[in-house]
């Protein structure tokens, strides 16, 4: 079983910067083999893969809206993954959730299937 529990969402203005982290536990949980990643959802829309790490941090993909914008990083050591959001824009207003997925193909979305309950992140124009 693996616990996520994110944090560092909030209220901030366009052109401003948040970062999210993400805190993994677990029985059994290697945190260091498994893929992360960081989807939101926004109201009326569809879950969305924002970015996504290998298991060593030096694979990474990001959704075209956010590339340039947004960091993915990971601390084996701390068990956590974070999420450098910098320009933020109205239309990153979402939910946003960690999730990891216990295998190599950290690039599909489908194969995460450990979530976190999700941090919100609104941002005003």
């Amino acid at each position: 079983q693996v616990q996520l529990v994110e944090s560092g969402g909030g209220l901030v203005q366009a052109g401003g910067s948040l970062r999210l982290s993400c805190a993994a536990s677990g029985r059994a949980f290697i945190f260091s083999s498994t893929a992360m990643a960081w989807f939101r959802r926004a109201p009326g829309q569809e879950r969305e893969l924002v970015a996504a790490i290998n298991w060593s941090g030096d694979s990474k993909i990001y959704a075209d809206s956010v590339k340039g914008r947004f960091t993915i990083s990971r601390d084996n050591a701390r068990n956590t993954v974070y999420l450098q959001m910098n320009r933020l824009k109205p239309e990153d207003t979402a939910d946003y959730y960690c999730a990891a997925h216990l295998g190599r193909r950290y690039d599909v979305a489908a194969n995460y299937n450990y979530w976190g309950q999700g941090t919100q992140v609104t941002v005003s124009s």
